[in-house]
């Protein structure tokens, strides 16, 4: 399997709405710079911070 990233060597980020780090995604490829938010839900619920 040559060609292939292991997830742990994959860039992460920490979701400022629920503090979970997650890690980068073949979707995200071209605007991970771009990308704050975990999951759509995170992005709905930008204001209370831990409060999911």
């Amino acid at each position: 399997m040559t060609g292939s990233t292991a997830k742990r060597d994959l860039p992460t980020k920490t979701c400022p709405v629920c503090g979970r780090p997650f890690a980068w995604r073949k979707k995200w490829g071209r605007d991970w710079e771009n990308v704050r938010y975990c999951s759509r839900r995170c992005a709905r619920n930008k204001t209370g911070r831990g409060k999911l």
